[in-house]
């Protein structure tokens, strides 16, 4: 019932829920954005996650996309969990041109334009 309170009831208030769901907002994306999607996920399904990436490589933002085996809508594997939260710190280092304070195994994240006088 945590969506119900959040968003309204279903189906009686599904335009707030399409409103809401970026599978129908990608259009209004601007900001660089990494994805971690469990590929066990049954409430955003892997394949509106490749959506949302297919669109905002189109669109020429930076992406970044993560899938885990095993995992569904929330992370329950502790070195997945570890390796989200690392990841989305190198991601964070690239898009906002901070050193890291230690090595962090690299993400590719496409669409990145790199500073000026950055090899």
């Amino acid at each position: 019932m945590y969506d119900q309170s959040l968003l309204g009831r279903w189906p009686e208030d599904r335009d707030i829920y399409r409103e809401r769901s970026a599978i129908h907002s990608v259009d209004r994306i601007t900001a660089p954005v990494i994805l971690f999607q469990g590929l066990e996920d049954k409430i955003v399904p892997p394949n509106q996650a490749e959506v949302i990436v297919e669109a905002l490589r189109k669109k020429g933002l930076p992406v970044a996309y993560l899938p885990f085996e095993g995992e569904q809508h929330g992370f329950r594997i502790a070195k997945n969990i570890k390796r989200a939260l690392e990841t989305e710190l190198y991601f964070y280092s690239k898009v906002f041109d901070f050193p890291l304070a230690d090595p962090i195994d690299p993400v590719p994240i496409e669409n990145l334009k790199q500073p000026a006088g950055t090899p």
